[in-house]
């Protein structure tokens, strides 16, 4: 277990492409959805359309819940997939601002479908920041995420 203690979790996150999104609807139940993001050790930034209901739970209620988990044909226990679940707050980031443009020419990096749906009036580019967060990588194998950025491995204590 000790192998990632401290260790950043960044390679692990940018071998994905998307994530897997939990809003929370307004009827107070959770919401499951995905979402092609671009991360910057820090942060995770998603462009989404104001149409999809992801956005409208965001917009009502700005909290997140990202998912990033192996590939079930990659895994060799499917009771074992190594993931990392983040609980984040979300900001909508306006398009008028300099991190705007910043994190599209990024994204656009990882996502090149981007630069055409940045023309898009109803696509909007959210930052979600970590607050809270826990790793698996197998049996007694399990992380909480922590340190000055939320972006490493720390020990987690038995409760």
């Amino acid at each position: 277990m000790s192998s990632l203690l401290n260790q950043p979790i960044t390679p692990f996150i940018e071998q994905f492409q998307s994530t897997i999104l939990g809003t929370i609807a307004a009827n107070g139940y959770p919401f499951g959805s995905y979402a092609p993001f671009y991360y910057d050790g820090r942060q995770i930034y998603i462009f989404i359309s104001d149409i999809a209901t992801h956005a409208q739970n965001l917009q009502r209620t700005p909290k997140a819940s990202c998912l990033f988990i192996e590939d079930e044909s990659k895994s060799p226990n499917n009771f074992a997939r190594k993931r990392i679940s983040l609980q984040c707050d979300a900001i909508k980031i306006p398009r008028d601002k300099n991190l705007f443009q910043e994190i599209m020419a990024h994204f656009s990096d990882k996502h090149p479908m981007i630069e055409m749906l940045s023309q898009l009036p109803d696509f909007n580019l959210y930052a979600l920041t970590p607050i809270y967060g826990e790793a698996t990588f197998g049996f007694s194998d399990a992380y909480l995420i922590g340190g000055e950025e939320m972006n490493r491995f720390v020990a987690r204590s038995n409760v």
